[in-house]
């Protein structure tokens, strides 16, 4: 089950600039800078009460963030919603005839497994589930 929402990533070109830019918006830095090498894209968040915005910034011109912004321009990316369950969800989803980007959970930024929703199977939306990962275990 959806325990409610974790994370709006917003796709950016320039990652110094955006966090300058939601800084000032926020009145507050972001708490964590991070690489996340597998998908070619530098993350930046900061806290929004119980839920966090999610700089994303590619690292390479064939990351999945530059091919977005070459698409669509920088804006909203993804929702993700934190789960108990990350694998129960999403056999519980792909029961329910959701196209699932991933077979298998994979570790994401913030110390998460993620999965991605495929955009057609959610009204064009791509939906991230997220699993906080307790310390010390692996993906």
């Amino acid at each position: 089950m959806l325990k409610h929402v974790e994370h709006i990533g917003l796709a950016v070109a320039d990652l110094a600039a955006a966090n300058a830019l939601y800084t000032r918006l926020l009145g507050a830095e972001p708490y964590k800078m991070e690489e996340v090498e597998s998908e070619g894209v530098m993350t930046s968040f900061f806290q929004t009460g119980q839920s966090k915005i999610e700089l994303l910034a590619a690292t390479h011109p064939q990351s999945p963030i530059a091919q977005f912004i070459e698409k669509r321009g920088e804006g909203i990316h993804h929702i993700a919603f934190e789960v108990e369950d990350i694998r129960q969800e999403m056999t519980r989803l792909k029961t329910e005839g959701f196209h699932l980007l991933n077979e298998e959970p994979k570790r994401g930024a913030d110390n998460k497994l993620i999965c991605f929703i495929h955009p057609k199977s959610a009204h064009g939306v791509l939906v991230e589930l997220c699993q906080t990962i307790p310390n010390g275990d692996e993906a």
